[in-house]
């Protein structure tokens, strides 16, 4: 990450610091930080050129590394929405991207007033972020998550089909499993650290067991570069989350599944959903075994199928309930 946060010299170098905040204080992905930096490097870029420092026709090269910070401290809320209706008109930003950028600003502000000190005005605080759609995870159903185990193939099929069987038994995200150390197993469990570096235990059912002994059991020892790493790659490294991607899709297709739909999350989708559906699991264990802060988060996964609606409407006691035929041309 420190090779990372050197690169992002063409931001001012106070919205610099404010990522090395994030990430050595708060602790944010690479990931959350790198989306940070593009949307903080859009908003300069757009306030260069809303100021006449620049041309929208050089938009994607501009510097923004010189936007003092008296010019900063001189923008208003509505130079603020000025930023959004053009990112959102003229870059086609969706309700999600669009909410993502008000989220940066608020967070970038908040430290600029609270942490640091350099600014006494948050113009930011007030934004307010689109409504969002709401929209239904997409997953695997019992029989292709079935299809998927069983089409499970290649030089490294024992350990592929652990990390499948994790995927689709606990609901791990990628980098979690990525990150799983041998240490980490203990007998039924496994402790995994989630967003933010926070640890938790999540049990393992006897498929997962079962398969994780399988893998245990050929899983090289010689010449490994990382020996406490869980799953290794054909060259005895740590594996990585592009390898992992690219096994899933691989595997996906050999299941006839289509692999440009579904992907590592979208099997977090289907754990989550197999669990509720078909496991009964309360919607609260199924927040601390996915590791959601927010239960509004988990919330999405308690969705039901096309069958329970149909089954639904199907028990009610008025289904067999039919008009009886009448002859029209009966008189009273």
């Amino acid at each position: 990450m420190a090779d990372k946060l050197q690169q992002y010299d063409d931001i001012p170098p106070y919205a610099r610091r404010f990522l090395i905040y994030m990430t050595t204080i708060l602790g944010k992905s690479e990931k959350t930080v790198h989306e940070y930096y593009y949307d903080l490097r859009t908003f300069f870029r757009f306030m260069k050129c809303y100021f006449h420092q620049a041309r929208f026709e050089d938009f994607e090269t501009i510097d923004t590394s010189d936007f003092s910070l008296d010019d900063f401290k001189n923008l208003t809320t509505d130079d603020l929405y000025e930023y959004l209706m053009y990112v959102r008109n003229s870059r086609d930003n969706s309700p999600n991207a669009l909410a993502r950028k008000i989220s940066a600003l608020k967070s970038f502000y908040n430290y600029l007033t609270v942490k640091a000190h350099i600014i006494e005005n948050n113009i930011a605080k007030d934004l307010e972020s689109p409504k969002l759609p709401k929209k239904l995870p997409r997953y695997l159903t019992l029989e292709e998550s079935k299809r998927l185990l069983e089409a499970v193939d290649g030089e490294f099929a024992t350990r592929d089909y652990a990390i499948i069987t994790l995927f689709l038994n606990c609901g791990m995200r990628l980098s979690e499993l990525v990150g799983i150390n041998i240490r980490d197993i203990q007998e039924n469990s496994i402790f995994i650290r989630g967003k933010g570096n926070k640890e938790r235990k999540v049990y393992l059912n006897d498929a997962c067991v079962s398969a994780l002994n399988d893998y245990l059991a050929v899983r090289p020892h010689d010449a490994v570069s990382d020996r406490d790493a869980l799953f290794l790659s054909k060259r005895k490294t740590r594996i990585s989350n592009n390898m992992v991607y690219r096994m899933v899709k691989k595997n996906m297709e050999r299941a006839g599944l289509d692999p440009d739909k579904y992907s590592p999350h979208k099997l977090r989708h289907t754990a989550a959903t197999l669990m509720y559906v078909h496991g009964d699991v309360d919607v609260r264990a199924l927040q601390e075994i996915l590791g959601h802060e927010q239960l509004s988060t988990t919330q999405i996964y308690t969705h039901v199928d096309e069958k329970q609606l149909r089954d639904a409407v199907s028990r009610n006691p008025l289904a067999e309930v039919k008009r009886e035929e009448k002859d029209e041309n009966k008189k009273d």
